[in-house]
C-alpha cells in the first residue's frame, strides 16, 4: 500500500509551494497527458496515465512508495477524490486543491454562481443534463467528449437559452465564447470545457435575491420563493379550474408520478398549467401541451408568476407527441385511450391519468395494460366543506389510474 497519497489539484497556474514538495518526494504519479508533462514531475517516479479512477486507485493501493495524483482544479469537486477514498482501497488521502473549473469558468463570465445547478454530462445520460438545463436558469456543465456543447444544443431544441462555453480553462489555449443556443452546434468545440446555460425568466425575487442554500436562488430576505407545499387551491391559480384539474386529483397525480430533478414531464391537456407549474416547482423540466392557445398562454403566465421554467407546445394530441424529447413521467389530462397508448408507446416511468366514468376507466385501463403497464386504479371522492356553517359545498367523484412501465424481460 502507498505510504501516503497526495491529490493535487491544478488550474494551469504555478504549482503551490505544498504541491511541488508532494511532487519532488513522488515515487509513482498518475495524472492525464498535460500532467505528467509538467517540468516538477520527477523523472524517477513511475507515471500512469489517468483514465479510469478505479484502474489507478488500484496500481496506487499496490505502490510501495509515495503517490501523487494529479487532477484539474478541484479534485474533490466531482473528481477523483472519492474514488481514492473508497474503503477498497484503505488509502490515506491528503488534498492540495486548486480553482474548480466551475468556479473559474463563473469568475470568466463575471457571473455569481452560488443559485447555479451543477450537472456533469457524460453521452449515456445526457438527456438528464439536458433536462436541468430546461427546467433551470442557470447550470454548469462539466461536459465529456460526445456530451459537449454541441450535443447539448441539439437536445434542447425549441428552449432559448445563452450558453457561456469555456475551453481549456487555466491553459495557453483558454477561450470563452458567448452564444444563443441555436447557433452552438455551428461550432467544433475542444475538450476539456465547461458549459454554463443562462436562460428563462426566473421571478423578480428570486432573480434579484440571495439564497442561503446553494442552487437555489431566494427572495430578497434569503427565503425560498413559491408558496409552502403542493396540491395548491384552485385560488392559486387563478379561480375556477378544469374539471380534472381539482385540488385532490392533482395532488393525487403528483404524488404518483414523482417528478423530481433531471426528469421530463409531459402534461397532455394542460388546461391551465396547474399540474405542470407544480411539477416544475419540484425541479423538473415540463412540457405543457394542450390544444387550446389560450392555455398555452395561461400556463406560460403561470410559469412566470412562480418563477419556474416549463414549455409550452399548442397542438393536438396524439400527432403533436411525435417530435417532443423523451418522457420519464406523463400526465394525461386530455385526449382519452388514443393518447394514453401514443404515450405507452414512449416507455415513460409512469403514466397517469383519470376518467368521469366507469367505462372510460376500463378503456384507458386497457390502453395502458396494452401499452406494457401494470395498472392501478382508484375511486376518488372529495368534499369540499364550507366550515362557517359545516355543510357540503362541492363534492366531486374520478376514477385515477396509474400505469407504471413493466420492465422487459
Amino acid at each position: 500500500m502507498a505510504d501516503r497519497v497526495t491529490v493535487i489539484g491544478w488550474d494551469g497556474s504555478t504549482l503551490t509551494a505544498a504541491g511541488r514538495s508532494a511532487l519532488a518526494a513522488a515515487t509513482l504519479v498518475a495524472g492525464a497527458a498535460h500532467h505528467l508533462a509538467l517540468p516538477e514531475v520527477p523523472p524517477a517516479a513511475e507515471r500512469i496515465r489517468l483514465g479510469s479512477a478505479t484502474l489507478a486507485a488500484r496500481r496506487i493501493a499496490q505502490h510501495r512508495g509515495t503517490a501523487v495524483v494529479l487532477a484539474d482544479g478541484d479534485p474533490g469537486f466531482f473528481g477523483v477524490v472519492r474514488t481514492l477514498r473508497d474503503p477498497e482501497y484503505g488509502l490515506e488521502v491528503e488534498v492540495v486543491p486548486a480553482v474548480s473549473s466551475v468556479a473559474a469558468a463563473f469568475a470568466r463570465a463575471g457571473m455569481p454562481w452560488d443559485d447555479a445547478q451543477i450537472v456533469v454530462a457524460h453521452s449515456r445520460d445526457l438527456r438528464r443534463a439536458v433536462n436541468v438545463c430546461r427546467a433551470h436558469p442557470k447550470v454548469a456543465v462539466l461536459t465529456s467528449p460526445g456530451a459537449g456543447p454541441a450535443e447539448l444544443a441539439l437536445l434542447l431544441e425549441g428552449v432559448h437559452r445563452t450558453f457561456v462555453i469555456c475551453e481549456d480553462l487555466g491553459t495557453e489555449r483558454e477561450r470563452v465564447t458567448v452564444l444563443t443556443s441555436d447557433k452552438v452546434a455551428d461550432h467544433v468545440w475542444r475538450d476539456p470545457n465547461v458549459v454554463i446555460v443562462v436562460g428563462g425568466s426566473p421571478s423578480g425575487a428570486a432573480a434579484q435575491g440571495t439564497g442561503w442554500i446553494a442552487g437555489t436562488p431566494g427572495n430578497a430576505a434569503g427565503h425560498p420563493t413559491g408558496p409552502r407545499g403542493w396540491g395548491l387551491p384552485d385560488r392559486a391559480y387563478g379561480g375556477a379550474l378544469g374539471e380534472g384539474e381539482a385540488v385532490q386529483l392533482r395532488t393525487a397525480q403528483l404524488a404518483r408520478l414523482g417528478p423530481r430533478v433531471g426528469d421530463l414531464v409531459w402534461d397532455i391537456g394542460s388546461g391551465s398549467g396547474a399540474a405542470a407549474v407544480e411539477a416544475a416547482r419540484f425541479g423538473a423540466a415540463v412540457i405543457a401541451v394542450d390544444a387550446d392557445p389560450d392555455a398555452c398562454g395561461r400556463a406560460t403566465a403561470l410559469a412566470r408568476r412562480y418563477g419556474v421554467q416549463l414549455q409550452a407546445v399548442h397542438g393536438l394530441a396524439p400527432q403533436i407527441l411525435e417530435d417532443l424529447p423523451e418522457p420519464d413521467v406523463v400526465r394525461v389530462g386530455a385526449g382519452g385511450a388514443a393518447v394514453v397508448a401514443a404515450c405507452a408507446t414512449r416507455r415513460p416511468e409512469r403514466i397517469v391519468t383519470h376518467a368521469a366514468t366507469r367505462d372510460e376507466a376500463e378503456a384507458l385501463g386497457r390502453a395502458l395494460a396494452d401499452g406494457g403497464y401494470e395498472v392501478e386504479c382508484a375511486l376518488l371522492q372529495s368534499v369540499e366543506l364550507d366550515t362557517s356553517v359545516w355543510v357540503e359545498r362541492e363534492r366531486s367523484v374520478v376514477f385515477l389510474l396509474s400505469g407504471y412501465r413493466v420492465p422487459h424481460p
